[in-house]
């Protein structure tokens, strides 16, 4: 095997893919919260993506990505057997794993992959954890099976209503914390689901943990791309995260930086549909 190969490769859902690496160098330091960098090529973007799981003795990691930009959908072409150019990690601070008694782990869409190895690691040290899984549809709910497994009870929403109940994570959240004291809420998603939790559980006074990671460029705090700004400080997701208080979390700034590179992600999609590539 060689470093950095890809063992094995599934897909959970349309455009959402399983991959099995072999980085024994990041697998046996790897914690819940820790994330990577990728790149692909020489031309390639410098992507993250949390790890999803592990095995130190086979020297794997898992990770989940959701093709979206040109380094996504060109990584999700990729198949067992090729070998990724640059895989760099453990990277930001592992999740704070304590006992903090009922905590609801809710993911969003891909974010369900986030929070995955975090609600595990919860459970493990006694928390009591109730799951929230939400996506558009059916067919985009992932890791069902293994949130179920690990949660006292598994809620599932769709938008659409085609599998669960219809409505959004927020509905099921309101529900639970109507019926039951929360100790602590872990919401992984896009920002403006986690922005609307935060907004839920701060009226309840719940401590709140959302993770940031999918604004990061860099991964190692040089770029800057990735400032966000935290009660009254600018901090990097990257280095100082990627995991937040979601009450100190600037949203709307957040919202807007998000969005800046949006017409030149779609342009690079359509260069990489017409066969050429970024220079």
């Amino acid at each position: 095997m060689k470093p950095n190969q890809i063992l094995n490769k599934k897909e959970l859902a349309p455009s959402i893919k399983l991959f099995d690496i072999y980085a024994p160098d990041i697998a046996k330091k790897c914690l819940p919260g820790n994330f990577i960098i990728f790149r692909l090529h020489e031309y390639g973007e410098r992507i993250p993506l949390t790890i999803n799981d592990w095995d130190r003795q086979k020297g794997t990691i898992r990770i989940i990505v959701q093709e979206i930009g040109r380094a996504t959908k060109e990584l999700g072409n990729m198949n067992i057997g090729d070998v990724i150019l640059n895989l760099m990690g453990p990277l930001g601070k592992s999740s704070e794993i304590d006992r903090f008694g009922k905590v609801v782990c809710i993911g969003g869409g891909v974010g369900t992959a986030v929070i995955y190895p975090i609600a595990k690691a919860l459970k493990e040290k006694g928390n009591e954890i109730i799951g929230i899984i939400g996506a558009k549809t059916k067919e985009l709910v992932i890791l069902e099976d293994e949130m179920r497994k690990i949660s006292s009870k598994c809620y599932i929403t769709t938008d659409d209503g085609s599998y669960g109940k219809k409505g959004f994570v927020t509905d099921a959240l309101n529900e639970i914390i109507s019926s039951q004291k929360i100790d602590r809420v872990i919401a992984i998603g896009p920002i403006m689901m986690m922005k609307k939790i935060s907004e839920i559980t701060k009226l309840h006074s719940i401590p709140t943990i959302v993770s940031l990671n999918p604004i990061m460029i860099d991964g190692t705090g040089m770029c800057g791309g990735c400032r966000v700004r935290i009660g009254n400080q600018t901090k990097f997701a990257c280095v100082d995260g990627p995991e937040f208080d979601a009450h100190k979390v600037d949203f709307d700034e957040l919202l807007h930086r998000n969005n800046r590179f949006a017409e030149e992600e779609k342009d690079s999609c359509k260069l990489l549909n017409q066969g050429g590539k970024d220079e």
